[in-house]
């Protein structure tokens, strides 16, 4: 695999989980549900699916 091929696997990679991303978090805000995060200070969060969007 040369590197332009690397590269362009790592690109497909992140298209398709940014693509995940999105359809999932449609799909919790339409069930009125949580995202789950912990921030920089350690914090575990419980945001509004609809405020990402």
């Amino acid at each position: 695999m040369t590197a332009k091929d690397h590269l362009e696997l790592i690109e497909k990679i992140v298209k398709g989980l940014k693509i995940a991303e999105r359809e999932m978090l449609e799909e919790k805000a339409k069930n009125n549900e949580d995202v789950i995060v912990c921030g920089d200070d350690n914090i575990i969060r419980h945001i509004p699916a609809h405020n990402f969007l």
